[in-house]
């Protein structure tokens, strides 16, 4: 029976994805316990700190497929913790003993943190492919709308004339730099841990360090300077990549559900039969996936401040702090990944109608080329006062109903200095596009 939404039967798919899901599953969790615990035997048996014979022995043991599922619920819930009971059922299947020697010189922490982090790694790689998409259809987007005229607009007003393929691109840039910020975070995060009960390996006489050496390559980790059990930067620098990562998609979402207003009617979430209809309304098409987008990104922010929280541990092992992340991080990837896969079917398949674009910026027969006629003007009368000329013409525009245009060049100050066909030079759109096609070409160009 599942009771939140990222497991739910029927919106599972929407809210989350299958894959990452899977990744925070107790089933992987628990592999990585073995993985480890398989892992340490191994270094530790070629490092003659625990006997071969017992290092074959746990190794032959830790398999998923053996593990009692209804033993380590029970054991878990009376110790509080898994890896104990994980480790019972290791060296229960051991002959001679010999599974005395798993666990060897590790702690509870060790283990939970070093599987936490081989479990981000598996994350971290779904995220960066589904950026790789995204990144990919945005690119695609600026380079075949480069040059198609859509007006920008500010406090959601028309602005000035820009291209769709600069909005994009736009995009696109911040997409890159997150590309590159997960690059970077990877050293510092892809980090194990084995310290010990205070971190210092005291329980080893002999092979402390080469062990931990060995464990991390053997799980194709980083060693860590030092033990940080209860220095969680790093966690947090995940939730907050993530948490930067929702900002941008949520941008996406934002723009496209704006844009898909009846009244602007500029670009569409992909169509499909049904998709987005109303139970009352058959004539409305709804951005589904924008929605989404917009709710698992808002909750991802939250618990990824939750993660900031975690970091306030109390001495060498905290007390409460740290379970923090375990309720935190599974649900911040599984509704990243939500929020993911629903902006790359938004941008994949992305209508976009560049004549109804067109259509919006004549809509105000030229008041959106005010600007473009201020500037003109500015070499023969100044700017300041153009400005303030400009202004009051596009005033009796409004109040006239009448283009732009027409009252300039009936201007007798105006008509002393330009003409008609140079205010129409002025008033056409594609002449003010300024520097977008460069600015595309640009990040084009800087693509990874």
């Amino acid at each position: 029976m599942s009771a939140t939404i990222i497991d739910s039967k029927i919106f599972g798919d929407m809210f989350s994805d299958a894959k990452m899901r899977q990744v925070w599953s107790d089933e992987n969790r628990t592999a990585k316990y073995l993985d480890i615990e398989r892992a340490l035997a191994k270094v530790q048996g070629e490092l003659g700190i625990i006997p071969k014979e017992a290092a074959v022995e746990i190794v032959k043991n830790c398999n998923l497929d053996q593990i009692d599922w209804v033993k380590l619920k029970t054991k878990t819930e009376q110790i509080g913790y898994p890896i104990i009971a994980v480790v019972n059922q290791i060296n229960a299947r051991c002959r001679d003993k010999l599974g005395e020697y798993c666990h060897w010189g590790a702690t509870t922490q060790d283990i939970t943190d070093t599987a936490a982090v081989l479990q981000i790694r598996d994350a971290l790689a779904l995220v960066e492919d589904d950026l790789q998409d995204i990144s990919a259809s945005l690119a695609r987007l600026a380079r075949e709308h480069r040059n198609t005229p859509i007006i920008g607009r500010s406090n959601l007003q028309q602005a000035t004339p820009i291209t769709f393929g600069y909005k994009m691109a736009s995009i696109l840039a911040g997409i890159e730099r997150h590309r590159e910020r997960l690059a970077q975070l990877k050293p510092r995060v892809l980090v194990g841990e084995f310290g010990g009960a205070s971190g210092t390996l005291s329980s080893l006489e002999t092979g402390a360090m080469e062990t931990q050496a060995g464990l991390m390559k053997e799980l194709g980790l980083g060693q860590p300077l030092i033990s940080w059990h209860t220095v969680r930067d790093n966690f947090a620098e995940v939730g907050a990549f993530l948490g930067l990562v929702g900002g941008s998609l949520g941008k996406i979402a934002m723009d496209v559900k704006l844009l898909m207003q009846t009244e602007v009617g500029e670009v569409f979430e992909p169509f499909a039969p049904g998709r987005g209809s109303s139970s009352t309304m058959p004539q409305k098409r709804n951005p589904i996936s924008c929605l989404y987008i917009h709710a698992n990104i808002s909750v991802v922010r939250q618990l990824a401040a939750s993660l900031m929280d975690a970091m306030v541990a109390d001495h060498e092992r905290s007390t409460g702090p740290w379970e923090i992340e375990w309720v935190a991080m599974p649900e911040i990837f599984c509704l990243m990944s939500g929020a993911l896969k629903q902006t790359r079917f938004i941008l994949a398949g992305l209508e976009v109608d560049a004549a109804q674009m067109r259509r919006n910026i004549d809509m105000t027969h030229g008041l959106v080329m005010s600007e473009a006629v201020m500037m003109g003007l500015g070499p023969y009368i100044g700017r300041e006062y153009a400005h303030d000329l400009v202004y009051d013409i596009c005033r009796a525009a409004l109040q006239q109903k009448r283009p732009l245009i027409d009252l300039l060049a009936e201007h007798p100050e105006i008509k002393q200095h330009v003409t008609r066909e140079q205010l129409a030079v002025f008033c056409d759109p594609m002449n003010n596009l300024g520097q977008a096609g460069v600015m595309v070409d640009r990040v084009l160009a800087s693509l990874r």
